[in-house]
């Protein structure tokens, strides 16, 4: 075993029946040795737990378990460093970054990964690091005409700190910039793979399946990464640090976990539960399923109370301290999991309180209650205790997505809702993923595993409810609890609360990327870690054979797992590692002439000052390439920001010029920058082309669509065609200053 964690059945713990019987003990005068005085209800819990932790393991260190362990360190380094370097050669060979213009390098950082790439070069270039902070804290360029404080605004914290270990590491002759920023994050995407490693050694005790659970999710690396290609993206920083989260919970839920181990694993929890929640936006939804997950092993009693406790409170720690760090930024304090944490503590100290175990009716009643309450505690604590005092509605726009995506919402011409649902990006999963992740094994082997942990869960749970645990309150209780039924030998989740978490974490995450595929990172790693910890589990070898009535010793049960184990390991490597070597011998080059052009034209032929208005994606390349000021850009988590931006989107619109110069002259626009391949869009299905999005706001009959009963003839012809005709009511307004294939550039007078 690892780090002071015992194997699994060196020490059990007492069945739920002998607990209620030492609290009994306790109540009658304390006899054989226990406490005399009569303790407060649950506390004979917290006495065992203590009891628990005081123990010496019997694990025995022989030279021959040194070398195991010393073995497995070395492939889990292996492991995460082969798929760094994977991911850093895919992203060379597909653009080959080493040879191509710092333009088309920056070029190559699209949408808002551009965005925030721009703050970490701008803080390196800043003449002095103060100077850099100021401008990011007071900066007037990113929504030009106003200023906004680009730390409580955006999760860049990841660049200041790259930025500021560049300048004062004073790596300038040694590494490029964007070299350095870079190879960071394929860094971090090593640890990340490290430690799905190290919690599938942990579930199953064999580094031979953390092995095949790397490999996994290397080989299935286009359902289970997009680092490759979106290096910036807040969750390429982010997702490293969720699943070394993972690992420590999986340390911090084991049921021996050493003293001095809990003293190392909590502080270690709270850092990387803070990283992950300061590095990306969307974190607090994660840690929302995360704790709902938690709730769920609270109510089903697989987890003891005060250990999700503490995980809650860490959790609600990390985002007060995100908060404050984002100069309490309103949208972390109206988070939905701020609110469900208080609710969900509230509920299970109900439960504690007035549910004791009495049969299985009580106990699905106490479940179904126990749901609504928290659910119901946590939206009266969201909407009319934390949103009343701060007064924002920051997040309107997503509750409003996810009430068009679940078909709530009556309001079908929401624009903010309607641009996420019409990327596909944030709809249902495809059935291909399936069949992808069917190709390179995984996702059978999960399906069967997590399957049988549910149903084994199920008993467990079923189980534990009809084993009777004494009321310390209720003498009517006592007797049952020292004459407990016969019962059937424990489950495999009975004394495993660890793999107990993971099953109903999976699950959730599960149904979270079904319905939404941007979220299928979140989900599939945890495919790869139960599927490769269930094959090489030896309970579940052990139990299997029995059921085979195949009577095998310890050593062969060992001998059986490890055999299946390698050989589905070498069938994953015959079946995916050709294609893997193949794609490594593909060389392509970054190839975006029209881009390039613009960017170079911007740079020569405009003034510093001058403001630039256009798509949200194309923005956030101008301000990274160029450094000009921008009206609009792509992170669309502020109101007036989403406001401005469907104002802006009026030159797409079929609009009068004057009303579209009223609104460009009114946010400051110097520039606009028409994309061709929005105007004359085909990708989209019909309602969903911008254009389409716009002409829906303004209520005008949407092209190729059915009149709406509100919908309107629109009376001027569509602005970013017509303006090429160079009519004089358009010449009035606006001059044609640059063209290519692509864009056209208009100069506002």
């Amino acid at each position: 075993m690892l780090w002071g964690l015992t194997e699994s059945g060196n020490r059990s713990t007492e069945s739920l029946w002998q607990q209620g019987l030492m609290a009994v003990r306790r109540r009658k005068g304390g006899r054989d040795g226990l406490v005399s005085s009569e303790p407060q209800n649950g506390n004979y819990q917290e006495t065992e737990e203590k009891t628990a932790d005081d123990h010496t393991t019997g694990f025995q260190w022989t030279p021959a378990s040194v070398l195991s362990v010393a073995f497995g360190l070395v492939m889990a380094y292996y492991s995460g460093s082969t798929h760094g370097w994977l991911m850093a050669t895919l992203h060379e060979n597909f653009l080959w970054f080493s040879n191509i213009k710092e333009v088309e390098r920056e070029i190559s950082f699209r949408t808002e990964t551009g965005l925030y790439y721009s703050y970490y070069k701008q803080l390196v270039n800043a003449p002095t690091i103060s100077q850099g902070l100021y401008e990011l804290v007071h900066d007037n360029i990113t929504e030009h005409g106003k200023t906004i404080n680009i730390l409580e605004r955006f999760n860049i914290y990841q660049e200041v700190v790259m930025a500021l270990l560049y300048r004062l590491l004073s790596l300038q002759k040694i590494v490029q910039p964007v070299y350095f920023y870079i190879n960071a994050v394929f860094g971090l995407h090593a640890v990340l793979v490290m430690s799905l490693y190290g919690t599938t050694w942990l579930l199953s005790g064999s580094w031979l399946a953390g092995i095949l659970s790397a490999a996994f999710y290397i080989f299935n690396k286009v359902d289970t990464t997009r680092v490759e290609f979106t290096i910036a993206l807040r969750e390429s920083w982010a997702f490293p640090f969720w699943y070394m989260q993972m690992f420590l919970l999986t340390v911090f839920f084991h049921p021996n976990l050493h003293r001095n181990l809990k003293v190392v694993t909590v502080p270690l929890l709270c850092v990387c539960t803070f990283c992950f929640t300061l590095t990306w936006q969307f974190a607090q939804f994660a840690l929302l399923l995360q704790a709902m997950a938690l709730f769920g092993c609270a109510v089903l009693d697989v987890i003891p109370a005060h250990k999700i406790r503490q995980v809650w409170l860490i959790q609600t720690g990390s985002l007060l301290a995100v908060c404050v760090c984002q100069f309490f930024n309103r949208m972390v304090l109206c988070s939905l999991v701020l609110s469900f944490i208080p609710a969900a503590m509230l509920v299970i100290a109900f439960k504690e309180q007035v549910f004791p175990r009495r049969g299985l009716p009580w106990q699905f009643t106490g479940l179904v209650l126990h749901i609504t309450m928290v659910m119901i505690s946590m939206v009266l604590i969201n909407k009319y205790v934390i949103k009343t005092i701060i007064e924002t509605d920051a997040d309107h726009h997503i509750f409003h997505f996810l009430m068009g995506k679940f078909g709530l919402s009556g309001d079908q011409r929401d624009f903010d809702a309607q641009l996420y649902l019409c990327e596909t990006a944030f709809g249902v999963l495809p059935l291909d993923t399936f069949v992808r992740l069917s190709k390179y094994l995984v996702f059978p082997l999960y399906a069967v595993v997590h399957l049988c942990a549910l149903l084994v869960l199920m008993q467990t749970v079923l189980q534990n409810w009809r084993t009777p645990v004494c009321d310390t309150r209720d003498p009517a209780t006592w007797n049952d609890a020292q004459n407990p039924p016969l019962s059937s030998e424990p489950s495999l989740l009975s004394q495993r609360p660890q793999f107990a978490y993971h099953t109903i974490s999976a699950a959730v995450f599960g149904c979270l990327a079904v319905s939404t595929l941007r979220f299928k990172y979140l989900w599939t790693p945890h495919m790869c870690v139960l599927a490769a910890a269930s094959v090489a589990d030896y309970e579940a070898w052990k139990v299997l054979l029995k059921k085979l009535h195949v009577d095998l010793s310890e050593s062969k049960v060992h001998i059986c797992r490890h055999v299946v184990t390698a050989g589905i390991l070498a069938l994953l490597f015959a079946v995916a590692l050709p294609s893997t070597l193949e794609e490594l011998k593909l060389l392509k080059e970054f190839h975006d002439p029209d881009t390039v052009q613009l960017m170079e034209w911007i740079k020569k032929e405009t003034p510093r000052s001058a403001a630039f208005t256009g798509s949200m994606q194309l923005m956030a390349g101008v301000k990274l390439c160029t450094g000009r000021p921008i009206t609009n850009h792509p992170h669309y988590e502020d109101r007036d920001l989403r406001n401005r931006t469907k104002q802006l989107y009026q030159i797409y619109g079929r609009r009068h010029p004057q009303e579209v110069h009223a609104i460009l002259r009114a946010h400051g626009t110097s520039y606009i920058i028409v994309e061709n391949s929005i105007c004359y869009e085909r990708g989209h299905k019909v309602g969903c082309r911008l254009r389409d999005l716009v002409d829906m706001t303004n209520h005008h009959i949407i092209e190729g669509m059915t009149r709406g009963s509100e919908d309107q003839s629109a009376t001027h012809a569509r602005f970013c065609h017509a303006i090429q005709s160079g009519a004089p009511e358009y010449r009035k307004y606006f001059t044609m200053v640059f063209q290519n294939k692509t864009f056209r550039t208009y100069k506002v007078s």
